[in-house]
């Protein structure tokens, strides 16, 4: 069923960290690709602990355009928390979170629009290439079919943060509590109906990327364990057929000593079996700490965000101690 409205309002979230050098540009030709399409909008930008002179930068932008809305945390809570804060403020017809480093392209927002008003609910933007070193684009691929695998194929592959939702989509959204957040898994998990638009992912146009490799290999891990079990199945298997393994070689030893006698040789072979199969109870032990560890997480009931800074929000709608659950119970 299409969507077609007089008149069509976008929320567009922009989660920052340090990204004052850019930030003025990323913002006008933001204004300008969402005046061409409507009136009403919001830009939702929100300061991820920057200590750079973003958050001077948007109150300057917020003086020329009071659509520009800005959220400053107290501290660095990570991407993820950010466009959770921006997703609890959204309030317009659709919503679409985008990065301020011009690797979204903003030009790609009408042809999402246009997708939404054909009916779906989520337009996701797939990137057919991006321009990161061989090793990167390596591991990214092994990873995304490591983790397409172990969430039973509802993450799709290549597709980032920037996407477009129907507020009934962030509704949705809102009602999952979790402390340990992975977006694009979270985004997947509430369903809808989705329409999918291909681009070449572009250059920065200004800055670093503040995702260090460490950042990445943890985040890697949230989204596996964030979204599935199957790492503990697996443990279950390994240890079944390591466990039959051993029952046949058993009664080989035993009928080996029948025949021939008691041998002395094996000392090798004895410490590596030991120190293979101790290493297989290690990383076993670890798989189940980093599920203890996320359920240890959740049960302080922390809030993602803390906020120390709103403009442009109305007061009763952000708190300096944000709690999602207490706002949308």
């Amino acid at each position: 069923m299409s969507k077609q409205k007089a008149m069509i309002s976008i929320s567009v979230i922009v989660p920052l960290y340090n990204e004052a050098d850019g930030i003025s540009n990323f913002i006008n030709g933001l204004i300008s690709v969402l005046s061409k399409i409507t009136p009403e909008f919001e830009i939702i930008c929100i300061d991820d602990g920057s200590t750079d002179k973003t958050r001077a930068e948007l109150k300057s932008a917020r003086k020329l355009d009071a659509r520009i809305k800005l959220l400053a945390f107290s501290r660095n809570f990570g991407k993820e928390a950010a466009l959770t804060a921006g997703l609890d403020l959204a309030s317009k017809d659709v919503v679409i979170p985008i990065d301020a480093d011009f690797q979204d392209p903003p030009q790609l927002i009408p042809a999402m629009i246009a997708k939404w008003q054909e009916g779906f609910d989520v337009v996701l933007a797939h990137r057919r290439t991006r321009n990161d070193s061989v090793m990167k684009n390596l591991f990214s691929s092994l990873y995304h079919k490591l983790l397409f695998w172990i969430s039973n194929r509802t993450i799709p592959a290549d597709v980032g943060d920037f996407r477009l939702m129907d507020k009934k989509v962030v509704e949705a959204i809102r009602q999952m509590p979790e402390k340990t957040r992975y977006m694009k898994g979270i985004f997947a998990w509430v369903g809808f109906r989705k329409a999918v638009i291909e681009y070449d992912r572009p250059n920065r146009k200004s800055g670093v990327s503040k995702l260090k490799y460490y950042h990445l290999f943890k985040l890697g891990l949230d989204g596996i364990f964030s979204f599935s079990t199957k790492p503990l199945k697996i443990w279950l298997y390994i240890g079944a057929v390591f466990s039959l393994f051993a029952f046949f070689y058993a009664i080989l030893l035993v009928l080996r000593t029948m025949v021939f006698g008691v041998s002395v040789p094996g000392y090798a072979s004895i410490m590596v079996s030991i120190l293979f199969i101790g290493g297989i109870q290690l990383v076993s032990l670890g798989i189940i700490g980093e599920y203890i560890a996320r359920i240890y997480k959740e049960t302080k009931n922390r809030p993602i965000y803390i906020v120390s800074e709103q403009h442009g929000f109305k007061e009763e709608k952000v708190s300096s101690s944000t709690k999602r659950q207490s706002r949308y119970a």
